[in-house]
């Protein structure tokens, strides 16, 4: 039987090669790539559901049109004559910005640039800016650091404090927990930080679980006690650190005293927290995603990574700050979270008018033109977005909405035309990764299903109807044959002295990566050192130029309406709303659940099972709750991810707010209310 080399391109931070075999075009075994030293285990569940998903029954495999209160299927003439025909007038009645193209993260890939080469030839569109998962935290190491670089994955083993700062690795970097386990037998110590006691806190010496949105104060108060205890690196501070002198100053109010009382932790775990700071070295901090959501989030993550140049924790084997590693891209003139930012120039073809965090009530809003239609691809943004209700209402009052998808999502059922899209193993493409500094071919090894086309045959086929000629398309597009599309990849790698046959051969280490980040010590910042004091926070963003502490937007401390904290984490079982519905996936979690402190649960008079609602003036959901000892007291917690048609999407709770700095979705500041439901 076959085997192929391919890698698996969701949004996930291990990105793992993957070997799998192919018989009598179907997949019948996924196996590990050990060259792979960031994944040498092999995929986790959802990687190995890929053989259920590729073949899925649920899977759409022609074009579907709305018909009444559902779908009909149509050959791909019908369907892209009325796409042309519907697109063709729009663009004469209201211009081409008109049309939203609106992408996610569903699928990483250099074939992904095809959508808005496309979309220029159309005349141009409207897009989004900013990013529903991490430029809050790219943006403050990229103030603090000039660039978002860290450690090879593997380096972790070499670290003595391992600090997991608002991340639960046991589920979302499953991989990292191998390099924590061989940290830990090389005698490290763990930290970890985070309102749950997760499955990763069960390998920590020392746990805090702070109030949401408070983690920035506790990070000013480990400084506030280096600094007192003469624990910084003075030399370390002297040579690569800019503004240790004012930051010293401002991190004089925060005591830890008053972090304490903020925060809601014992006093003694912050004291112990800046203890292990200034003694046990080298450090790593593994910041998660989620507290950097809020409002308040990109000074949370400077003041945290501040932490790490105090100590002089950057640029050593086993220290640094393990956020997000942009080694590998290498094919983007720009690497760094300014891709999410409006550009400052409009270049009167692509109109970038909307917020990803305000996705609904900015394609309400915006005018000259209004939106009247949107092509939506690798994406589910009607549940994932924030406001959900508002989003769902701005789509319904588009005049025509396609979708290119696999299944039948909850933004797919609101389409007028959904489009069959292509799985990962039915195209060849080279992805890259933000864990590991691993290049890798997704290689094609299946045969699409007859009715199902790639991205880049849609648009070629969309464009002739539009009048585009072939040379105009040959241009944009790569392909149409496997052979050409090849052809195109080859073209990008060849600058950088690579080629698919060495990508074949296993994983490849991308260009200029380096395992130890910033070892040169040079920090592509203004000053070229590390600063703590930043202008451009202030220019920028409007900010302190220092990370002083402020309270999200959204806190007990502004409103006691609404006292509990809604927490929606990832999944181990699921990448946001992807895999959620195979039967694989579903025998682990067939429903959504709300989790609570048995505490607060008896409070209410809720009991394991119990159907609660959860509540805000934005909306509610219903669903049975689960007694957690783990969670902190007033909190309720459901994943991310669920669709509408679960029960269970969260984001009918969640506010349009952008972060405060990078256009991040600060939908973490999310205060609800919990009541035993009427009906319980």
């Amino acid at each position: 039987m076959p085997v192929f080399l391919t890698a698996c391109p969701r949004n996930c931070y291990s990105t793992c090669a993957m070997r799998v075999t192919v018989e009598d075009g179907r997949l019948r075994r996924i196996e590990n790539v050990s060259e792979n030293l960031a994944t040498p285990e092999g995929p986790c569940l959802k990687g190995l559901s890929y053989v259920e998903r590729a073949h899925s029954p649920d899977r759409i495999t022609h074009p579907l049109v709305r018909s009444g209160q559902g779908f009909s299927e149509v050959t791909w003439d019908e369907a892209l004559d009325r796409i042309s025909a519907s697109l063709t007038r729009i663009r004469q009645e209201h211009g081409p910005q008109a049309l939203l193209y609106y992408t996610g993260s569903g699928t990483k890939g250099l074939l992904n640039a095809c959508g808005l080469a496309f979309w220029r030839l159309f005349g141009g569109c409207t897009t989004a800016y900013g990013d529903l998962c991490w430029p809050a935290g790219l943006e403050a190491t990229r103030l603090t650091l000039g660039a978002n670089e860290h450690n090879a994955p593997w380096d972790l083993q070499n670290a003595r404090l391992v600090v997991f700062w608002g991340k639960n690795a046991a589920e979302t970097n499953v991989h990292q927990m191998a390099h924590l386990q061989a940290a830990i037998e090389n005698g490290a110590r763990v930290v970890v930080i985070d309102p749950r006691r997760t499955e990763t806190a069960q390998r920590a010496g020392l746990i805090l679980q702070p109030r949401p949105g408070t983690d920035g104060v506790i990070a000013l108060a480990v400084a506030h006690l280096l600094f007192r205890g003469n624990l910084v690196d003075r030399d370390f501070l002297a040579t690569h650190v800019l503004g240790a002198g004012a930051y010293e100053e401002m991190v004089r109010e925060y005591t830890p005293e008053r972090a304490a009382q903020i925060a809601e932790v014992p006093r003694r775990s912050i004291e112990k927290l800046a203890q292990l700071f200034g003694t046990v070295h080298p450090i790593t901090i593994v910041p998660g995603f989620g507290m950097q959501r809020f409002t308040n989030s990109g000074q949370t993550m400077r003041s945290i990574l501040a932490l790490l140049a105090l100590t002089g924790q950057i640029g050593k084997p086993g220290a640094g700050w393990m956020y997000a590693n942009l080694q590998t891209a290498v094919f983007h003139p720009v690497k760094d979270p300014i891709d999410f930012y409006p550009p400052e120039k409009p270049d009167g073809v692509v109109r970038v008018g909307i917020s990803t965090a305000r996705l609904g009530r900015d394609m309400l809003a915006l005018k000259d033109p209004a939106l009247k239609a949107a092509w939506v691809e690798r994406g589910n943004p009607i549940p994932q977005n924030p406001e959900t209700p508002l989003v769902l209402e701005a789509f319904r009052k588009l005049e025509f909405r396609v979708v290119v998808e696999e299944f039948l999502t909850d933004t797919a059922r609101e389409a007028d035309v959904v489009l069959p899209a292509k799985n990962l193993f039915e195209q060849t493409d080279v992805i890259g990764a933000y864990w590991h500094p691993y290049l890798q071919i997704r290689e094609k090894v299946l045969e699409p299903p007859p009715e199902v086309r790639p991205e880049t045959e849609i648009y070629r086929s969309l464009g002739r109807r539009l009048g585009l000629s072939e040379d105009v398309l040959a241009a944009a597009l790569p392909g149409p044959s496997d052979a050409a599309v090849e052809v195109w990849l080859e073209k990008k790698l060849e600058p950088f002295g690579l080629s698919l046959a060495d990508l074949r051969k296993g994983p490849v280490l991308a260009p200029g990566a380096r395992e130890v980040a910033f070892s040169d010590l040079r920090f592509p910042t203004p000053s070229g050192k590390i600063e703590l004091i930043s202008e451009e926070a202030r220019t920028r963003w409007g900010l302190d130029e220092l990370p002083r502490y402020t309270e999200p937007v959204e806190s007990p401390k502004r409103s006691d309406r609404y006292p509990f904290h809604f927490l929606t984490p990832n999944t181990k079982n699921r990448i946001h709303s992807q895999f959620g519905n195979l039967e694989t996936i579903r025998r682990m979690a067939p429903a959504p659940t709300a989790a609570l402190h048995p505490e607060d649960a008896a409070a209410l008079g809720v009991t394991e099972g119990t159907r609660i609602r959860i509540f805000n003036d934005r909306g509610e959901l219903f669903l049975p709750a689960v007694l957690d000892w783990g969670l902190r007291r007033r909190c309720v917690c459901v994943p991310n991810g669920w669709w509408i048609t679960d029960g269970g999407a969260v984001n009918v709770l969640s506010e349009g707010r952008e972060t405060d700095m990078g256009f991040g979705a600060a939908f973490h500041d999310n205060m609800v209310a919990v009541e035993k439901a009427a009906s319980a």
